[in-house]
């Protein structure tokens, strides 16, 4: 009884966690977030550091 109480509670916080993730107003945040890496590269003079020579 209480391992089928645990496996629904675990699926209803995994539905939860997927509805978010796929919310379209969490769009934009993951879109930005996904560029970060590209977005602050090597020769990016927009990263701490910049001006700096890269080994």
């Amino acid at each position: 009884m209480l391992s089928g109480i645990i496996t629904v509670v675990l699926m209803l916080i995994f539905v939860a966690v997927w509805v978010w993730a796929w919310s379209p107003r969490n769009k934009q945040s993951f879109d930005e977030t996904a560029r970060l890496a590209l977005d602050e590269g090597p020769g990016n003079n927009t990263a701490e550091g910049a001006g700096e020579p890269h080994a």
